[in-house]
């Protein structure tokens, strides 16, 4: 009796322990698994509603990357627009223009980028349909390590355009 309740005890036991001898994924491994690329928070779109061009407008949000390696906000795309591209805004002549931002935008390895008025931006171009405070537009970012967000972004009411969105030259620069 004590022998077949051995032999059955072992039976159960033996193959739980030996599953429990294999090798498991390192811990980097792990973390490296389960490490999310860049986060997307506070996004918003700027309506179009009393804006002085109403065929277009600008994606903005903050970009966080918690891993080891720079990353690249490589495009976007949204079907409100007939083009969408990333944007910069930079000082020519004189004068602060927007402008294409060539090869992309850096989130910094553990650390953050902030897509503001008057900074790096999503220009969203050729509207389908006015955008109101209150409406939502589809956005997907594609990024340089091969993910990509798909976001449902509030539109909102911007009411700072000139003073922040298209900044005016600072006296006596060149």
């Amino acid at each position: 009796m004590k022998l077949t309740l051995l032999t059955a005890t072992l039976a159960v036991a033996l193959p739980v322990l030996l599953s429990s001898c294999g090798s498991s994924p390192e811990p980097a491994t792990q973390a490296a698994a389960t490490t999310p690329s860049v986060l997307v928070e506070d996004a918003w779109v700027r309506a179009t509603v009393g804006a002085k061009d109403t065929g277009m407008t600008a994606a903005f949000m903050s970009l966080t990357n918690p891993g080891n390696a720079d990353i690249q906000l490589t495009s976007a795309t949204s079907p409100v627009a007939g083009i969408v591209q990333l944007h910069e805004m930079a000082m020519k002549g004189g004068k602060m223009v927007m402008q294409e931002k060539t090869g992309g935008i850096t989130v910094p390895a553990t650390s953050h980028t902030h897509l503001s008025p008057g900074g790096d931006h999503v220009m969203l171009m050729g509207l389908k349909q006015p955008l109101e405070p209150g409406d939502e537009v589809p956005v997907t970012l594609k990024f340089s390590d091969g993910t990509s967000h798909d976001l449902t972004v509030p539109v909102k009411a911007f009411t700072e355009e000139e003073e922040h969105y298209h900044p005016t030259p600072t006296p006596g620069a060149k």
